[in-house]
């Protein structure tokens, strides 16, 4: 436990207590609209729509492949 001398340490030390948890609210702010934006339908849509083209293109080359050993 810290032992102050006067007022004037308590005083700076409760408005550095304050300016932290200012700094812990802001930073909660902004980690929340980050959540926000990631779980927003637009992301939503544009993560499946890529994530269903790259499963395309990975199954046309798959075709390709099969096709060409078939052919042999």
């Amino acid at each position: 436990m810290r032992v102050y001398n006067n007022f004037d340490e308590i005083d700076r030390d409760l408005r550095y207590l304050k300016l932290q948890q200012q700094i812990h609210q802001e930073t909660m702010k902004l980690e929340l609209n980050e959540v926000k934006e990631s779980f927003s339908a637009v992301s939503i849509l544009t993560s499946v729509v890529s994530s269903i083209a790259k499963k395309a293109v990975v199954l046309k080359v798959v075709n390709k492949l099969v096709g060409l050993k078939g052919k042999k």
